[in-house]
């Protein structure tokens, strides 16, 4: 199933060889569908290392970021398609999702759930948790920043990532 939504734009800047500010991309792409086929992700840029290297050249794009990048940060769109359901999951980062439009359930492993409607944000702290997109006609489109991040730590021990 292809997403409803347009092509998500995305603008680089950089320096020339003269020190002065300029833009060095400026594309688009649309979102390609992930593993599990609920949701199409595309990779917006990523870093090998927090806090970034500006002088890194690398096209972040370029980046093996996987869910999260290990010492790094990325962000992706993805588009939850209608019903689309995600595995439980817990990731070593902290995540910054912003609705961007249509609605996404987040639930997390003790049965906590809400629902986050567009122009909304929700800041993800290594717990357990699934998206579950409740609509089933609209794809939801949220943008996240992942940064890493030391793993929660309960009765002495940290937890795991579940992938």
């Amino acid at each position: 199933m292809l997403s409803d939504l347009p092509p998500i734009r995305r603008v680089v800047t950089g320096h020339g060889v003269d020190g002065r500010a300029l833009i060095k991309a400026d594309d688009s792409f649309a979102t390609e569908p992930n593993a599990i086929g609920d949701a199409r992700f595309a990779l917006i840029w990523a870093t090998a290392s927090v806090p970034a290297d500006n002088n890194d050249e690398t096209e972040g794009r370029d980046q093996d970021a996987g869910i999260t990048i290990n010492h790094g940060s990325v962000i992706r769109i993805v588009d939850f398609l209608p019903g689309g359901v995600s595995p439980m999951h817990r990731t070593n980062s902290i995540d910054y999702g912003v609705v961007l439009c249509g609605q996404i359930e987040l639930e997390t492993d003790n049965g906590d759930k809400t629902v986050v409607g567009a122009n909304s944000i929700i800041v993800q702290r290594g717990a357990n948790h699934r998206w579950r997109n409740p609509s089933s006609t609209e794809t939801c489109r949220v943008a996240f920043v992942l940064i890493e991040a030391a793993p929660y730590v309960h009765n002495g021990a940290p937890l795991d990532e579940v992938r």
